[in-house]
């Protein structure tokens, strides 16, 4: 490769996180020259710290589950003798591995070149790396394909720049994360054992995962959150069932509570929590989860030197919605960087990643309808919604026909016995569905339907024109539509 081609690619993505990766293949896939700067390893927070190594947990937590269900429900006399930590954590780490050597290998494939290093912008199309500390992770990083940098390299970005450097988890003054006794979500997977005890500050999807895995590993597990229910951006039903469903295994959940203060001990921490009813509650637990939200990362980015600025809450903000461009033409933004609408969620990354590459082709991309973006819980129960709860229905002044159903009201509800619901907002007189809300079990993989639904703009005579396979949960689904359309079967 010369010298101005290795030096003036037509796009350096800055992070290799979900968002980073995904614009850099697509962006190759369309002929463009890309150089992906990462200063870790790519795949970012969800692929080693977040998302596939926590579901891969869940999913153990979940054989758990099913070892007490089997003895206690339908008189299997099966036994957990104990769990194997070190067996669980190597299969973990081996389906992190073979996830971040596909990610590699599709970016070599894919003519990417990788570059290690930490980036920072020195003006609106150009972009400085430096070397990566001799302590970084990125010692044992293993890709063949990517250039460890040694010294500095520049870079002129012939059509633009990304900036997808993600996110990091936020704390809580006075507390510092140990990887021990006090923990984030980038570390608590990695903390040493099983605790007996754990304290979750935080009742969003990410205090409601850890939650639900450490109480089916059988630890005392405390929730505490400080709005008045869990999972509070959530429709109201959503969080009703979530808190019974966990109340039910034993999580003791404290909403509209808040931490007084913590006191690291030894072997643990000791907190005070103000509960909803004025009192002060001591909890002592062998380790504290803090899962209070993560915040935007772009220290180091000079964005200043570019012409750019964060807003009051570090974000990056666009100018432009429909092509994720900053102020500054050529400047793209994706992933956690981004402030409401966009989720912090995986996969509307990769919709941002495919919307920039598209837009710095020349190609036309339809914007990320964030609305018909699907957000899950992993917990147990698990939660799944598309598009607007109620209250948010009728805040924006919509009027609204609602149809629920409880899980149970369907065979297969019966057969898992673990409760959940259905729960579709329409607007009034048949109009078109502007939220589904599922919780129960396996409703990650129930929601698919429903996002087609609301991303369609389908009314309830649609999806009712259409038959769901009996005995199935989604049948439930179905007979929600049915009934909204004046034709419910099983429910009037």
């Amino acid at each position: 490769m010369s010298t101005e081609a290795t030096h003036t690619p037509d796009v350096v993505v800055i992070g290799g996180g979900t968002g980073g990766y995904s614009t850099a293949l697509r962006a190759a896939a369309l002929g463009l020259d890309v150089v992906l700067v990462e200063r870790d390893k790519v795949g970012g927070t969800c692929l080693h710290r977040g998302c596939i190594p926590s579901k891969a947990m869940l999913h153990a937590a979940e054989l758990v589950d099913g070892i007490v269900e089997a003895r206690e429900r339908w008189g299997v006399k099966a036994t957990l003798e104990s769990v194997d930590w070190p067996a669980l954590v190597a299969t973990r780490d081996d389906i992190v591995a073979r996830n971040h050597k596909g990610v590699e290998a599709h970016l070599a494939h894919a003519g990417v070149r990788v570059v290690r290093g930490s980036a920072r912008l020195t003006g609106a199309r150009t972009v400085r790396v430096e070397s990566v500390q001799a302590d970084s992770t990125l010692a044992h990083a293993d890709a063949v394909h990517a250039e460890s940098v040694r010294d500095a390299l520049d870079f002129t970005a012939r059509r633009g720049i990304v900036l997808a450097t993600g996110s990091r988890p936020r704390t809580l003054l006075g507390l510092v994360p140990d990887g021990r006794r006090v923990v984030t979500s980038d570390d608590a997977l990695f903390a040493p054992g099983l605790p007996g005890s754990v304290l979750v500050l935080g009742g969003g999807a990410i205090g409601a995962e850890y939650a639900s895995f450490h109480r089916s590993m059988g630890a005392e597990v405390t929730l505490v959150e400080a709005a008045d229910r869990i999972m509070p951006l959530e429709d109201a039903d959503v969080s009703r069932h979530l808190t019974r469903g966990l109340r039910k295994r034993g999580v003791d959940v404290q909403a509209g509570a808040r931490l007084l203060d913590a006191e690291v001990l030894e072997n643990g921490v000791r907190a005070r929590v103000r509960t909803a009813r004025g009192e002060t509650r001591t909890v002592e637990a062998e380790r504290l989860l803090v899962a209070v939200g993560r915040a935007p990362v772009t220290e180091g980015l000079d964005l200043a030197a570019a012409g750019l600025t964060t807003d009051e809450r570090g974000f990056v903000e666009p100018a432009d919605w429909s092509r994720l461009e900053t102020a500054v033409p050529g400047i793209h933004v994706v992933g956690d960087l981004l402030p409401p609408p966009s989720l912090g969620l995986a996969h509307a990354s990769f919709a941002e990643g495919l919307l920039v590459a598209e837009t710095l082709a020349g190609l036309p991309s339809a914007p990320v309808d964030y609305a018909a973006v699907p957000r899950v819980t992993y917990s147990s129960p698990q939660t799944a919604s598309v598009g607007l709860g109620e209250a948010e229905a009728r805040a924006r002044g919509h009027e609204v026909d609602v149809g629920t159903m409880p899980l149970t009201a369907v065979a297969k509800g019966m057969v898992h016995g673990q409760g959940g619901m259905v729960k579709v907002v329409a607007e009034a007189g048949g109009g078109q569905v502007l939220g589904v809300h599922l919780v129960g079990p396996n409703v990650s993989e129930m929601i698919a339907e429903s996002q087609l639904i609301v991303g369609w703009d389908a009314q309830p005579s649609d999806v009712a024109r259409h038959v769901h396979a009996h005995p199935t949960l989604s049948e439930a689904v179905g007979e929600v539509f049915l009934t909204l359309a004046g034709r419910g079967l099983h429910q009037q």
